[in-house]
């Protein structure tokens, strides 16, 4: 069974800067491919970010891209969301997975099978 746990959610001023864990077991981590997405209040959740197992490749969302960065450390069994830049529209719950995608298929929400509880982030104007 999967575990994910995410933390590291709140409120910060636009342009402030979070950093979202998601802490997890050695197997899953060394194992699936991690992802971050997010949901907005009436909106469907989308693609975020996400990292390969193997390679450490990367894909993220063009509305993020060069502002979040997904990193993984395999000896803490943790993923983590560097986010910056912050925007109102960053608001969202945000939800970690692990998944048995390719590298080529990061974006790919229906692999991810496994979910964390989400984290709240809200940006304010």
């Amino acid at each position: 069974q999967v575990q994910l746990v995410e933390s590291g959610g709140g409120l910060v001023q636009a342009g402030g800067s979070l950093r979202l864990s998601c802490a997890t077991s050695r197997r899953t981590i060394s194992t699936y491919a991690m992802g971050w997405f997010r949901q907005a209040p009436g909106k469907e959740r989308e693609f975020v970010a996400a990292i390969s197992w193997g390679s450490g490749d990367t894909a993220y969302a063009d509305s993020v891209k060069g502002r979040f960065t997904i990193s993984r450390d395999n000896a803490k069994n943790t993923v983590y969301l560097q986010m910056q830049s912050l925007k109102p529209e960053d608001t969202a719950v945000y939800y970690c997975a692990a998944g048995s995608n390719t590298a080529a298929s990061l974006r790919d929400g229906a692999r991810f099978s496994s979910w964390g509880q989400g984290t709240q982030v809200t940006v304010s104007s």
